[in-house]
């Protein structure tokens, strides 16, 4: 494809320290360096780039020895595939050496280096990630980014099927995209691709699996994209079980302004509470991932604004605020009302307006009442406890004196 060229209107990103420097550095003597992926394609969509990566011509040995001459730490993050991050002025960049692919299995690839800026845009994945920003400000295209950007459209580079069996990862990626940049439907041959090539998705790691996925449920069109890999038979083998589109839509309306990844995995998948312990281990989810399904469970007790905020509260105290706000949100995300509905949001914000006072008795209280330190203490305590819930947390001296005499006779039944 003849290379196009474009250019971005606020480059202050790109001419300021630290990547100013590393560039200088490393586009020079015989070298060329350029901004690569992301960050170009975010720029020219007028959004902040994040991580920036850079593309040079230059070698991992000269990459290191450029960096060693101006004092930058360097991390030898992957020298088989030619990457090299360099730390200028206490931020990373990845620098990798331009490359060809060898031989691939779907999961790793065999590269070796060239100095050809279009062979190693055909090994990128998609269009809009295959662009290349020079110090000066051009964007370099060498397979239609450009073009695809303005439309708003995910492509593969070239053969979408090849694309693909280079690593099946890429099938998960033209899908979060898609669902955060794209327009309309998916492009279709990559959709086709994608089906035929959806038993590949079996070989790939779980973290990465993991990665993707929680990075598309807080897309822009999640909801919609999550339907269509449903329907092409792409979803259940990632998640290992049934799912729930309608809930995911309408939880991605009422939480649009703060997409929450795992609250809207719940919504997508999480029946009962087994659910939770399944997801994480499909998904090698963290501990703390998981404990927080966990505590969303079967959404028994259902909360609702037509209910009793007594039971709001005791739920609260229980669960924490966290658990708390998650199954009020799936809670309304099941009932179908809209996200100004105030009775919902009044429920959502019981943690910002009521606190769970201490327990206004202790252990010496009910010694002083004749229980004696040991099991039947910790059964005394446990029924006071529950009492004083139900009781819906009274803290007055009396109130608090018949909550501990009904302990003790739930004690002494024992």
């Amino acid at each position: 494809m003849t290379e196009r060229r474009g250019r971005i209107a606020d480059l202050a990103w790109l001419t300021s320290r630290p990547l100013a420097g590393l560039l200088a550095a490393l586009d020079s003597d015989g070298e060329e360096a350029r901004v690569s992926g992301g960050a170009v394609r975010d720029a020219l969509l007028g959004d902040a780039p994040g991580d920036v990566d850079v593309a040079t011509t230059a070698t991992p040995q000269v990459v290191l020895a450029r960096a060693a001459d101006r004092g930058w730490k360097t991390v030898p993050t992957g020298l088989a595939h030619g990457t090299v991050t360099v730390i200028v002025d206490g931020t990373p960049f990845e620098v990798t050496t331009l490359r060809r692919d060898v031989a691939t299995d779907g999961r790793r690839a065999v590269v070796a280096f060239t100095r050809d800026w279009a062979e190693d845009a055909q090994r990128r994945d998609l269009t809009i990630n295959g662009l290349y920003l020079d110090r000066s400000g051009v964007v370099h295209d060498h397979v239609g980014g450009l073009a695809d950007l303005k439309a708003r459209r995910v492509r593969f580079i070239g053969s979408a099927c090849e694309r693909i069996r280079e690593d099946y990862l890429r099938i998960l990626r033209f899908f979060r995209f898609h669902a955060r940049y794209a327009e309309g439907a998916p492009d279709p041959d990559g959709l086709l691709a994608s089906v035929r090539q959806r038993e590949g998705l079996v070989s790939l790691s779980r973290e990465r699996v993991r990665a993707e996925l929680l990075k598309l449920l807080v897309a822009r069109r999640a909801a919609e994209t999550i339907a269509v890999m449903a329907q092409a038979g792409l979803l259940a083998p990632l998640i290992g079980g049934a799912y729930r589109l309608a809930r995911l839509d309408r939880l991605t309306r009422l939480d649009a302004r703060a997409p929450d990844a795992l609250l809207r995995l719940a919504a997508l998948s999480q029946f009962v509470s087994e659910d939770a312990e399944r997801l994480r281990s499909r998904l090698r989810l963290s501990n703390a991932e998981a404990e927080r399904l966990e505590k969303i469970g079967d959404m028994i007790p259902a909360l609702s604004p037509d209910g009793d905020e007594a039971a709001a509260r005791r739920l609260l105290y229980r669960e924490g605020a966290e658990a708390y706000r998650d199954r009020v949100r799936l809670a309304w995300a099941d009932a179908g009302k809209e996200p100004g509905d105030w009775r919902w949001a009044m429920l959502l914000t019981l943690p910002d307006r009521w606190k769970a006072p201490p327990l206004p008795f202790s252990a010496a209280d009910l010694f002083d009442r004749g229980v004696p330190p040991g099991p039947r203490m910790g059964r005394a305590l446990r029924a006071a406890e529950r009492a004083w819930i139900a009781a819906d947390f009274p803290d007055g001296a009396t109130a608090v004196a018949q909550v501990l005499e009904f302990a003790l006779g739930e004690v002494g039944e024992l």
